[in-house]
């Protein structure tokens, strides 16, 4: 992986895996043994692993069951807290409105509405980025 030895690859991803809470006996097992949440952990660490500067986020909730989008939305959180930079599309409006600093609000493949979150949020100014969030924030 990215010229680093074997040893040094086993390394960093035992790391990143313990950090997004995959255990020593989770990491011997094959994806298919794994909850979807602990797959979705699994392929955070695998990013996590590359140091890149920016992670990108493409609905990853969207395939869990109700009882696992909180595990991975907490490890995204503490990411966000560590100063992680994240690109994210999600549904997930209370987390993006609690770990943005910007959100960009896209109807139709256009930007409909773009802003800090507490503005966007508190006091949108599009009809339809308002009728969305009436129906995704209860």
């Amino acid at each position: 992986m990215l010229g680093l030895s074997k040893q040094e690859a086993r390394e960093r991803a035992v790391k990143y895996l313990a950090k997004v809470g995959i255990d020593e006996r989770q990491q011997a097992k094959y994806p298919v043994h794994l909850s979807g949440g602990q797959q979705q952990r699994v392929s955070i660490a695998r990013a996590l692993a590359m140091e890149p500067e920016v992670l990108l986020f493409d609905e990853p909730t969207s395939a869990l069951d109700p009882e696992l989008v909180g595990e991975v939305l907490r490890i995204m959180q503490q990411l966000a807290e560590e100063g992680k930079t994240m690109v994210v599309v999600t549904h997930e409006m209370g987390f993006a409105r609690h770990v943005s600093s910007h959100v960009i609000f896209l109807h139709q493949g256009k930007i409909e509405e773009e802003g800090h979150p507490d503005a966007l949020f508190g006091a949108p100014k599009s009809p339809r980025l308002q009728q969305f969030l009436k129906g995704s924030l209860k």
